[in-house]
């Protein structure tokens, strides 16, 4: 949550010419904002549209090389977490400290109501070994400007031992999505 999924999966997707897709952005555009879905439908039902959205972009994707940004709580699905398994997913590191202003500028987010971040902290708690489980690369974004920590993952996916097949992630199998 606020580790700048969006804005480096959009950039990533650019340097390698790859189609872009942020889940949350699919749901908005779809159903309403998610805080007007978790006021009148409740979390449960946006969990529903989310898991939905990602196994649509999944499908969509169809083998051609594409960068899927997912919100921050869609790999607490288990049928996202099955169709995960084949695409290479990264976990974006982060801590409190840098995503504390990112988070005090956009009030909007549902569940980090009240002390935003206590919320982020207890759902960070829940997530990171979720995250930790399911990423096939991991990149610290604790520091760097977007395109830099784009190229630094552009590299990373370049690597041998990326992706989950072992193979160089830069073929068509290994990076048939991204998920970040």
């Amino acid at each position: 949550m606020a580790v700048g999924k969006s804005a480096i999966g959009q950039q990533l997707a650019q340097q390698l010419g790859a189609r872009f897709v942020d889940t949350d952005a699919e749901v908005v555009a779809r159903h309403g904002t998610i805080a007007e879905i978790f006021a009148t439908r409740g979390e449960c039902a946006f969990r529903e549209l989310e898991a939905r959205a990602v196994a649509q972009a999944i499908e969509d994707a169809g083998g051609a090389p594409t960068v899927i940004s997912l919100g921050g709580g869609a790999v607490l699905d288990s049928g996202t977490q099955q169709l995960l398994a084949g695409c290479t997913v990264v976990y974006l590191e982060c801590d409190a400290d840098t995503v504390s202003e990112r988070i005090a500028r956009n009030s909007g987010r549902p569940l980090l109501a009240g002390d935003a971040m206590e919320r982020w902290r207890t759902l960070f708690a829940t997530r990171q070994p979720v995250y930790e489980r399911l990423a096939d690369l991991v990149l610290d974004v604790r520091s760097g400007s977007v395109q830099e920590l784009a190229r630094r993952l552009e590299d990373a996916l370049e690597e041998p031992a990326a992706g989950r097949s072992g193979a160089p992630a830069s073929t068509p199998a290994a990076t048939k999505e991204v998920e970040l």
